[in-house]
């Protein structure tokens, strides 16, 4: 964290966000939050646990005039990689070559990475610093993924200040389409499986004398 924090949280619950939330009733009670613990300032196992499952992130930057930018990063599972408990990597795969998020971390490192998954209808909020890293080959290598189709050449390395989870209000339940089609598989050959039963006892009875 680049200042200095009473608690985790204010770097998030900034004076006008603490205003807002006595005029509005619920500064005491996420005063009590700062009291008794807070938010995390590492990479815990349940989180690493969440980050590895994750197809999806957006990463959130902002220019030195404050203009924010989100972009979509996306790739299978593991694509997202924890490196210690307070870093998370993943290769930057080639896009359109715009590098609006490269320029802003440039001027201004600070970064956010909003994690969503719709299956378990669960957000994780994790703010920190953020810097690509384009002269080290060994490094985007290691954070490719396996046999996937997409070339990379630079490095993103996210430094967790804190994170917060989200409750599951309003987040609507979507599926993966791979694990849609392994239910439908798995339904069709339990229809196959009946349908073949019933031909059998079928057989059986017309045998009877």
């Amino acid at each position: 964290m680049d200042e200095k924090h009473d608690f985790a949280s204010d770097i998030a619950f900034t004076p006008s966000v603490k205003a807002i939330q006595s005029r509005r009733g619920s500064r005491s009670a996420y005063a009590r939050m700062e009291i008794q613990g807070g938010w995390a300032t590492a990479i815990t196992d349940d989180l690493a646990g969440f980050i590895a499952r994750q197809t999806s992130a957006f990463l959130a930057t902002a220019n030195a005039q404050g203009q924010p930018y989100i972009q979509h990063r996306g790739g299978p599972p593991g694509f997202l990689k924890v490196l210690d408990e307070y870093t998370i990597g993943f290769a930057d795969f080639n896009g359109n070559r715009q590098y609006i998020s490269s320029g802003n971390m440039a001027e201004n490192p600070k970064a956010h990475l909003f994690l969503i998954d719709y299956t378990t209808r669960q957000r994780i909020k994790v703010w920190g610093t953020a810097r690509m890293v384009e002269d080290d080959r060994g490094l985007i290598e290691s954070l490719m993924p396996a046999n996937y189709n997409a070339k990379s050449e630079q490095a993103l390395l996210f430094t967790v200040a804190t994170w917060d989870a989200n409750c599951p209000q309003h987040i609507p339940q979507r599926f993966e389409a791979s694990d849609v089609a392994e239910s439908l598989k798995s339904r069709d050959r339990k229809i196959a499986e009946l349908e073949a039963e019933i031909k059998r006892l079928k057989s059986i009875q017309t045998r009877k004398p």
